[in-house]
């Protein structure tokens, strides 16, 4: 019996901080724009929360240096070709990064498919210098989303405390 006491006490302390641990993982995300029944656009990305509170931007997240949310890139996978930013991208698996600055965010799409975070300006398809306002409610936590903005179009949507972004992609 006092053994099994003693193996309980111990088993709980590990159990608590294992469980603690955990809440601050950042969870995976995913959004979905649908062109049609077979055709659609994916990006993964990691949720993660900010206290705004304090100064988000040239802070926590550097101006001016691209940025991985959650230490991870955002993944893009597509089973139909796409335009954005002037240029196509055939069907397959991309990684994007988000080059925060003062005044506007830049889409960066890679080729390389390294989801450890670490970004190589060698791999870059695209830059796309995207669209910018002001969220009504400020969101503590990175959010993407795709909304549909026209037929064969979905503009990818990034918003964290006062501001939104969002890039159009053009279905081929």
């Amino acid at each position: 019996m006092r053994r099994l006491t003693s193996f309980i006490k111990f088993l709980v302390p590990v159990f608590l901080t294992c469980a603690a641990l955990a809440q601050g993982t950042p969870s995976t995300a995913t959004a979905t724009c649908s062109f049609d029944a077979d055709k659609e656009l994916t990006a993964n990305y990691q949720r993660i929360s900010f206290n705004l509170k304090k100064p988000v931007f040239g802070r926590e997240i550097p101006y001016g240096k691209a940025w991985a949310p959650g230490g991870k890139p955002l993944t893009l996978f597509t089973n139909s070709p796409v335009e954005i930013g002037g240029k196509v991208l055939p069907v397959g698996a991309y990684t994007m990064f988000v080059l925060p600055t003062p005044k506007q965010w830049i889409l960066i799409i890679s080729k390389s498919t390294d989801l450890t975070g670490r970004y190589d300006e060698q791999q870059d398809l695209v830059r796309v210098a995207m669209e910018s306002g002001e969220l009504s409610t400020p969101e503590p936590e990175f959010k993407a989303s795709f909304a549909h903005v026209a037929p064969d179009q979905c503009s990818l949507r990034l918003d964290l405390a006062k501001v939104g972004n969002w890039a159009t992609f053009q279905r081929k």
